[in-house]
């Protein structure tokens, strides 16, 4: 482990003011934040850890998980007042590390290489990034095989979706469909049988009996998923109170989720 005194040392230039870069972007990197997120990060067979950056009042603990790095990969322990300067904001975690971004897989080998039954969650047009580390978490919990993600989909790998998530990000494949790609034909191409959320759904989740390979087709809250998607796959409500129609993204999709995979034999495990 490297001690820092200095936040304005180089070596640990990538970590600073994290909000402010987090808008612009980090060139193929992402910092992860948290003793849970790091090591998801660490298990991960996708991204590559570059460097980790400790308070000292957690090296003792997470010495052994420090320990698991592929060799000359820098942990900096510092203060809490030099993590919070180099952060510009109180970082009580006191945990964070910089990933480096695989190459972004294609929606049509990721669908290729899913196994037999398969549960897809599909997000158009979700740019919270709350909801997305809600919605990826929810992926994780249930047993999703992957998530596609539509080009105006925020970043699941954006430090506060990640946070989100709880490292479900890290762990659950994803890929991002090209601009105009029609997620329906490609879903269809490789057997998955699409299932849009509405509340004016023609069915009601609690009746319906999934098909082994099925994808969860989400929108964004308020204006939903385009008329014309919807004409185009089974379409399932969630029933509610009279007066109100409304459920958050993420909620939508972990109850959802949640009915499908009562409906599977077994839950993969991660």
């Amino acid at each position: 482990m490297i001690s820092i005194d200095d936040p304005d040392d180089a070596r640990i230039a990538v970590y600073r003011d994290i909000r402010e870069r987090d808008l612009v972007g980090r060139e193929g990197l992402f910092i992860a934040e948290g003793e849970v997120v790091l090591r998801h990060l660490l298990a991960s067979r996708r991204f590559q850890t570059q460097s980790v950056l400790l308070a000292e009042k957690r090296a003792a603990k997470l010495a052994p998980v420090a320990a698991a790095l592929q060799p000359n990969t820098p942990v900096y322990v510092a203060s809490q007042r030099v993590i919070d300067a180099v952060a510009g904001f109180a970082l009580h975690r006191g945990v964070l590390a910089v990933g480096k971004k695989a190459q972004a897989a294609d929606a049509e080998t990721l669908l290729a290489a899913l196994p037999g039954p398969a549960t897809v969650l599909v997000l158009h047009g979700i740019g919270n990034h709350d909801n997305v580390g809600g919605l990826f978490r929810n992926a994780a919990a249930f047993g999703a095989d992957a998530v596609l993600l539509d080009p105006t989909s925020c970043d699941p790998l954006y430090r506060k979706a990640i946070r989100v998530s709880v490292g479900a990000a890290l762990l659950i494949p994803f890929a991002r469909m090209a601009a105009g790609e029609d997620p329906v034909a490609l879903l269809e191409r490789h057997g998955v049988q699409p299932i849009a959320l509405s509340p004016a759904g023609a069915e009601r989740l609690a009746n319906i009996a999934p098909p082994p390979r099925r994808a969860v087709i989400l929108g964004a809250e308020g204006p939903g998923l385009p008329a014309a998607l919807l004409a185009r796959c089974r379409s399932v409500r969630i029933p509610m109170a009279a007066g109100f129609d409304s459920l958050n993204v993420a909620v939508t999709g972990g109850i959802v989720l949640h009915h499908l995979a009562c409906a599977r034999p077994e839950i993969p495990a991660r």
